[in-house]
């Protein structure tokens, strides 16, 4: 089992920035990738950015260039630092994280990002 707490999250303006961090704990030996999702109203949950343990990083197209995930492995803690935010940023941002054994996803319970003036 794998426990994920996000904080971080609320209103900026556009063009502005924000970060989310996502504290894991429980069985952390078999994690092998930790991420970040978002949705939107009305729309499916799409990843944005993830981290393997090796420290490779993907990001969706729409966040490159303008959204940076890192890691704290003493601290267990993932972060996401989000520049250059637009409205269509605006959504529920959640914490994933993979395990290897037994396979599974895990999810926080969700931040809330609004982009607006």
């Amino acid at each position: 089992q794998v426990q994920l707490v996000e904080s971080g999250g609320g209103l900026v303006q556009p063009g502005g920035s924000l970060s989310v961090s996502c504290a894991a704990s429980g069985n952390m030996d078999s994690i092998i990738f930790m991420g970040w999702y978002r949705q939107a109203p009305g729309r499916q949950r799409e990843l944005v950015a993830r981290i393997a343990n090796g420290g490779s990083t993907k990001y969706a197209d729409f966040v490159k260039g303008r959204f940076t995930i890192s890691r704290d492995n003493d601290k267990n803690t993932v972060y996401l630092h989000m520049s250059s935010l637009k409205p269509e940023d605006t959504a529920v941002y959640y914490c994933n994280a993979l395990t290897a054994y037994p396979p599974s996803d895990y999810w926080g319970q969700g931040t809330q990002v609004t982009v607006s003036s």
